[in-house]
């Protein structure tokens, strides 16, 4: 079975995802380097794959096709001419400036079978993987990590911010940080050289290349006609525009409704603080109510990107654009403002809706999940105690490609 991109609501029933299973890369995160590789501890490699393994078992109970980076990369560069054009631009995206070193490691990494090719980028070259010895240049030295020539992507298992589907096309992010930027590349490629994932004519909303940052994390697809995106850490005010002018004149998404919440780590993406879970509730991290400016963008009649601050309250905007008659905003950690830090660093805003009502969530967050039940929701939780530790949730894990529309 396999679907093209159609993706028009955060809630519909979901039959395909894109994912990372987490792997080898995060092996090469060590307390030196915590900070630049964007972690704030190290997770146990073996068990975070089985807590992953069964995140996708759950997925596939549910009935969603789970497609992976790997494979689906292995399949875009498997023409060698579109292989040696992606590890030329993934070394010149790497910081190598040594043309002796390029060169080196670019026989090392042809040599290699597509989906291995893939599986070694993303796990990172380590000097002593390369037998060959050449000078270095100054820059070299002080740039690569010490043990490094390429350096590893252990963020990649957060699928979900370098690209978003949305509608029928795909925004490719340019990730803020550096750490991340070449996880988008990957996506670059799979978009233009895999079929099987995406058809020629799939419109590119946001691209690898644009020089303003937005990330999948930031966006949120509340109906046909309406994009809610994060103005925060990771998302600029350009990157949204950039991307309004775009989506606005050439899709049936009629306005984008902006959330400028604090530029905070633990409130990294918009989807780390607030999810949609069912026709009229979200899940919201409480701190945020009182610290968000919103506001709409829309097209005026000469195609220009116009935008105006919305002054109404959060729940009352979102029952209006819904068409609901209430909004249920569901507070994380319930009442208890201790278990609301605690459940919200360990994403227990993050979900993942498999339909209207049905979500999977982290079995940690265990006093968010009974105030969702308490709520009439379906929650499914999967084991989480080393995923966790990326500071990111089941919907960080998944990019939906395809959902049934509502």
């Amino acid at each position: 079975m396999s679907m093209g991109i159609h993706n028009f609501s955060d809630i519909g029933k979901l039959n395909r995802v894109l994912m990372h299973r987490i792997g080898r890369e995060v092996e090469g995160i060590v307390p030196d380097n915590l900070e630049v590789m964007l972690f704030d501890d190290i997770p146990y490699l073996k068990a975070a794959q089985k807590e992953h393994d069964r995140y996708v078992e759950v997925l596939k109970e549910n009935g969603v096709e789970v497609c992976f980076y790997t494979d689906e990369a292995a399949k875009a560069i498997a023409d060698e001419e579109v292989r040696s054009a992606f590890v030329d631009e993934f070394l010149e995206r790497s910081d190598v400036t040594s043309e002796e070193v390029r060169e080196i490691l670019r026989d090392y990494l042809l040599a290699k079978a597509p989906k291995d090719l893939v599986e070694t980028v993303i796990a990172g070259v380590k000097k002593s993987d390369v037998k060959e010895t050449s000078r270095e240049t100054l820059a070299d030295v002080i740039y690569a990590s010490n043990l490094y020539y390429l350096d590893p992507m252990p963020n990649l298992y957060f699928s979900k911010d370098p690209a978003a589907c949305v509608g029928e096309g795909i925004c490719i992010s340019h990730m803020l940080m550096k750490a991340r930027r070449r996880e988008s590349l990957l996506m670059k490629y799979i978009v233009e050289h895999n079929p099987d994932f995406a058809q020629p004519e799939t419109k590119r909303w946001f691209d690898y290349d644009d020089p303003l940052s937005l990330e999948g994390g930031d966006i949120m697809i509340l109906n046909r006609e309406t994009l809610v995106i994060g103005l925060t850490q990771r998302t600029s005010a350009l990157g949204i525009q950039s991307l309004a002018k775009k989506i606005l004149g050439d899709s049936t998404f009629r306005r984008i409704i902006v959330f400028d919440i604090p530029k905070r780590r633990a409130f990294m993406h918009l989807d780390t603080v607030f999810t949609m879970i069912d026709y009229d509730k979200f899940t919201i991290h409480s701190e945020i109510l009182d610290a968000v400016n919103i506001y709409e963008i829309r097209l005026n009649k000469d195609g220009e990107v116009e935008f105006s601050t919305v002054t109404e309250s959060m729940a009352d905007m979102l029952k209006k654009l819904l068409g609901v008659p209430a909004v249920k905003l569901i507070h994380i950690g319930g009442n208890d403002s201790m278990a609301a830090q605690r459940e919200q660093w360990n994403d227990g805003t993050n979900t993942l809706c498999l339909r209207p009502g049905k979500i999977i969530t982290y079995d940690r967050n265990y006093i968010t999940n009974s105030v969702l039940e308490s709520n009439g929701l379906d929650v499914i939780t999967i084991p989480s105690a080393e995923l966790s530790r990326g500071r990111g949730g089941p919907g960080c894990m998944s990019c939906a490609v395809n959902r049934d529309d509502l």
